[in-house]
């Protein structure tokens, strides 16, 4: 810097986009490793997405890692159910339960995952149809619903 010359403000970078991720992302993000999730996996790596959750989401992420199909994957993918629990720690931010959305889903399970992209006007990524059947009702609430394979850019 030259002499006299005033420092510049550090400029913040822009902040990250919230992606709320169904439980079914969620286990090709972190136990099967589809390499359809690496744009989500990069983009969650240098925080220009801010995967966000609740406790709910969660535990049912942990019943889904004892049906037996999936015991069978975490043994063939050489991963604990612990490990995959853990890694959802690490990545995701617990935000508390949202309200119920306008927009209601014809499955009961789903409603979390929209009720909680709503709230945030988040991304929400999902292969469900109950909720892809969903994107016109969702747009209309600034909510984005795509699928991790059409993740390009947000």
């Amino acid at each position: 810097m030259s002499q006299g010359a005033e420092p510049q403000p550090i400029q913040p970078g822009p902040a990250a986009a919230p992606v709320v991720l169904d439980t079914n992302i969620v286990l090709d993000l972190l136990l099967f490793q589809d390499p359809g999730t690496l744009t989500l996996k990069a983009e969650l790596a240098d925080k220009r997405l801010q995967w966000i959750a609740t406790a709910p989401m969660r535990d049912e992420l942990a019943r889904v890692l004892t049906y037996p199909y999936i015991v069978k994957s975490l043994q063939h993918h050489h991963i604990s159910a612990t490990e995959v629990l853990a890694s959802f720690d690490a990545l995701a931010q617990i935000a508390p339960v949202a309200p119920r959305a306008s927009a209601v889903c014809k499955d009961p399970d789903d409603q979390k995952f929209i009720d909680l992209a709503v709230a945030h006007r988040a991304v929400l990524l999902s292969k469900d149809k109950a909720v892809l059947c969903m994107k016109k009702r969702l747009i209309a609430l600034d909510v984005s619903v795509s699928t991790a394979l059409k993740l390009i850019a947000v």
